[in-house]
């Protein structure tokens, strides 16, 4: 059993990784792979409605999609996109990426080749992930405005949309890590991280939510 307290500390981790921007066009928005459809599908909705007249998925595939994505992240994301009613002619994959990094600096590539000029990119990804992809960004691109995106869900919804509590609170606590180890590292910008959601971290890792935690000395931007 989760214990209430460990819903709540969960919870105040869920609400600090989100960005809280507010939408607005922008010149291009890229797709960061990962297990959840959730992104394709929030990133076709945004199109749709005008936010960005181009899509880059972007992502190869990792131990937790390799069996639900054989092809590739980017290129799932990119067929449930045309399902949707994307056309073709609005989507470009970069199919390589193995890392939040190598999301931002693939896709900046594959747009300079493509001769796309990037003023702004709405950046889509997991709730969970909108900060350390949002701090990513401006790290490695840091001459274009970043608007970051996500599937707008309670946290409640989005833990019995998967099913599994126990990996989203680990996921929460590792995203959470990284944010605070990556900046001495060079991976990303730093990130205030308030009193309150540091405490509600070290609650979660006393409790055993620690699957995801990084060892000490490893440094891939994952």
């Amino acid at each position: 059993m989760i214990s209430e307290q460990s819903w709540a500390d969960a919870q105040t981790l869920w609400d600090y990784h989100q960005m809280h921007h507010e939408l607005r066009p922008c010149s291009v928005a890229i797709g960061l792979g990962s297990h959840d459809l959730g992104v394709a599908d929030t990133a076709a909705d945004l199109y749709k409605r005008g936010m960005a007249p181009l899509i880059v998925f972007t992502g190869a595939t990792s131990p937790t999609t390799r069996e639900r994505m054989p092809r590739g992240e980017a290129v799932h994301y990119r067929e449930r996109a045309l399902e949707l009613g994307v056309p073709n002619s609005a989507v470009l994959v970069e199919p390589e990426a193995r890392n939040t990094g190598e999301n931002i600096r693939l896709s900046r590539s594959l747009l300079e080749e493509a001769g796309v000029h990037v003023g702004s990119v709405l950046l889509v990804t997991k709730p969970y992930e909108e900060r350390r992809a949002y701090a990513t960004a401006r790290k490695l691109w840091p001459e274009v405005e970043i608007v970051s995106a996500s599937t707008p869900v309670p946290f409640d919804d989005y833990v019995e949309s998967l099913s599994n509590a126990r990996l989203v609170f680990d996921m929460l606590v590792g995203a959470l890590q990284r944010l605070m180890i990556y900046p001495q590292q060079g991976f990303i910008i730093r990130q205030l991280v308030p009193e309150g959601v540091l405490a509600s971290y070290e609650r979660l890792c006393k409790a055993g939510f620690t699957s995801r935690l990084l060892p000490d000395g490893q440094r891939m931007n994952r």
